[in-house]
């Protein structure tokens, strides 16, 4: 439409009514923020849009909560999580989960206020545009795009402009930050001008040159195996059809792991941070020639440290976003597009004749005996009334149904969580002998059964990301796992569960500690100082914001718990579980590299 006709469109709608109209074309269901005077219009739009029966609003306790919900919603989904703030502390509260999504590639729309554009530079009230404490150039460094809606005019352009860049590889967040007066403006256009649905549709192009490559690379490998990212949620049916064809044996990323069903004979393992011995001596097996690393970021803890065992020419690195295979370069080949493209490719072209390893056609998959000791020999080691935090990980897959997700925080949470936690319904360590040659993988929901952050990891994180999960989908169980030290820093969002009525279960691993930290300056040789949190009684903090709280103990505790009750009784539930304080978490990596620092 020719700009000169839009300007003179008659219309009722204000510019926050456009952007929620936008938001309902795309199939978004609820925003997460909290409130404020600057970002008061977009409330009142979003009020409009629930009395028809559209979009929703989501509270948050904290606007770093409502970028983690956001950031869930997306996993959940696969629709663009929204969160918004008022202008000033608002804003600046949002940037810890902006940043969160940025370093993990999680498509997010942030939305922000300002104070009417006349008041720019006169020292308004939570002033935060480049004359005052200038949130729009913190944003650019966190965000895919980042910009200021100066005009009514600017708006449809801008918006549309972010939602294609949040959802493209490099996916991200995207900020758009508009003035309390631009809000309010007639819109331009008396509805949409764009149907946005197939504009934000990944792009299945591909490299055929180097997947041609890849192919006869592939033919005359001997012992080829494969190393599935975080990345890989919507190939993984293929990638896994690809590993059973050709018998492939495979290892995960941390963030990998709840993408594929461990009990498949075919899995080695977590390669990585809190990872499994078996994943790590599939990688340096001399007779392994062939490493194909699929939608893995290679940070830290995706590639163990950067490990010469994971990062050489027997490399092949599979991905869609350039930033990842730039952290490759001494690979063989990279080849970079859709990744669902590529593996539907393969399956059509690679070779039919590959060898299957001995070792991959039957037999107890190596790591799942590492974990089965691990969790028993450290069951065996502590006190008689003490919960080790290994078997505890077993327990909790083994109380809750196949379809649960599982949402595991930054700190030794996550660490356990890795090694130890299975889903429920698959065969259990006290069954190892009963696990069948012949199982195949059948791939969970595309964000994974277990989810986790890489990269910028804070604390919290999976409080407000269980409830943006369960907000997604409220017809499955959410189990968030976190410590003490997050829940004392985050734990406010349970008030969130409790009035959107959300079948969470926060299980908090109490040791009165930042257990990471004491673990690690102990491991180090380090001072100890300043881990030490005093004796809370979380299910009581969660009783009084309205939840069911449980305290756990014991190991008779453990037992006594009745899970299906829990999930049937609905609302949220915390289980303040006191863990062994002395069991060491499998941090290593972690140390291995603060060390190598030093």
């Amino acid at each position: 439409m020719p700009m000169a006709n839009i300007s003179h469109a008659q219309t009722d709608m204000q510019i926050a009514d456009l952007l929620v109209a936008y938001l309902e074309q795309i199939g978004v269901s609820h925003v997460f923020g909290v409130p404020g005077g600057a970002i008061e219009p977009l409330y009142n739009a979003i009020a409009r849009s629930q009395r028809r029966g559209g979009i929703r609003p989501v509270v948050a306790r904290h606007e770093s909560g409502a970028a983690f919900m956001a950031d869930a919603y997306t996993r959940e989904t696969g629709k663009i999580g929204v969160c918004c703030a008022t202008s000033g502390p608002g804003a600046t509260n949002l940037i810890t989960g902006v940043a969160c999504a940025f370093d993990n590639c999680i498509p997010m729309l942030v939305i922000t206020g300002q104070p009417s554009l006349p008041s720019f530079g006169r020292r308004a009230l939570q002033e935060s545009a480049c004359t005052g404490v200038n949130t729009l150039g913190m944003f650019r460094h966190c965000t895919r795009y980042d910009s200021l809606i100066s005009h009514p005019e600017q708006f449809e352009t801008k918006l549309v402009t972010a939602l294609q860049r949040a959802m493209r590889a490099p996916c991200g967040p995207v900020h758009l930050t508009i003035p309390l007066d631009i809000m309010k403006m007639p819109s331009p256009v008396p509805a949409p001008s764009y149907q946005l649905m197939d504009k934000l549709r990944g792009a299945s192009l591909i490299d055929m040159d180097a997947v041609d490559r890849l192919c006869q690379l592939f033919a005359t490998a001997r012992t080829p195996c494969l190393l599935i990212g975080g990345s890989c949620s919507e190939a993984i049916g293929d990638i896994l059809a690809f590993a059973h064809r050709f018998s492939v044996p495979y290892v995960t990323t941390p963030d990998g792991k709840g993408l594929i069903e461990p009990n498949d004979p075919l899995y080695r393992g977590v390669f990585g941070f809190a990872g499994h011995p078996a994943a790590g001596a599939l990688l340096r097996d001399p007779s392994v020639d062939l490493v194909l690393a699929v939608g893995s970021s290679m940070n830290e803890w995706t590639s163990s440290g950067w490990s010469h065992s994971l990062l050489n020419d027997k490399l092949i690195h599979i991905d869609e976003s350039a930033e990842h295979l730039a952290r490759s370069p001494m690979a063989r080949l990279h080849v970079r597009g859709r990744l669902q493209s590529i593996f539907s490719c393969l399956l059509r072209q690679a070779p039919q004749a590959i060898a299957p390893r001995p070792s991959d056609a039957a037999g107890i998959p190596t790591w799942k005996t590492e974990s089965h000791q691990a969790v028993f020999s450290a069951t065996s080691a502590n006190l008689p009334d003490q919960i080790g935090p290994a078997r505890l990980m077993h327990e909790l897959g083994k109380c809750f149904p196949p379809h649960t997700r599982f949402l595991a925080d930054a700190g030794n949470s996550v660490a356990w969580a890795i090694q130890h936690l299975m889903p429920g319904g698959y065969a259990e360590p006290d069954n190892l002998d009963q696990v069948s040659s012949t199982a195949t993988t059948t791939p969970s929901v595309p964000g994974g059964w277990l989810r986790l952050t890489m990269d910028f990891a804070p604390m919290g994180w999976a409080i407000g990301g269980a409830i943006g999960t369960a907000i997604g989908n409220p017809e499955v169980p959410v189990v968030c796992l976190s410590g003490d030290g997050s829940m004392l820093m985050n734990g406010q969002e349970i008030s969130v569960a409790v009035a959107e009525k959300l079948n969470v279960v926060f299980v908090v691993l109490n040791d009165q500690a930042l257990g990471m930290v004491k673990h690690g300056q102990r491991l180090a040789g380090a001072e100890r100082i300043a881990y030490e949190l005093p004796p809370t009684d979380f299910a009581a903090l969660a009783q009084a914001q309205g939840a069911h709280g449980i305290t756990i103990r014991t190991p008779e505790d453990m037992a006594s718990l009745d899970i299906p009750a829990i999930l049937q009784r609905g609302g949220p539930c915390l289980l303040d579980v006191y863990i062994d304080p002395e069991a060491v978490p499998p941090i290593n990596l972690r140390m291995q590299m603060l060390g190598g620092a030093l």
